[in-house]
């Protein structure tokens, strides 16, 4: 998640293969919960999980 007091937004994305100090990681179930204060945007960027299965 990161965030812009600016333009009171908020941005879910995909887990960060490295640390980087101005995101923050928030499993998927945190992420569903997630709100934003009164007044504010938030948009989900992530892409959908796609789950395979091997026939056999």
């Amino acid at each position: 998640m990161t965030y812009s007091y600016g333009t009171a937004q908020a941005w879910l994305d995909v887990l960060s293969a490295q640390r980087e100090p101005h995101l923050y990681d928030l499993c998927d179930r945190h992420a569903e919960r997630l709100s934003v204060p009164s007044g504010w945007e938030l948009v989900d960027r992530r892409r959908p999980v796609m789950h395979w299965r091997m026939a056999g």
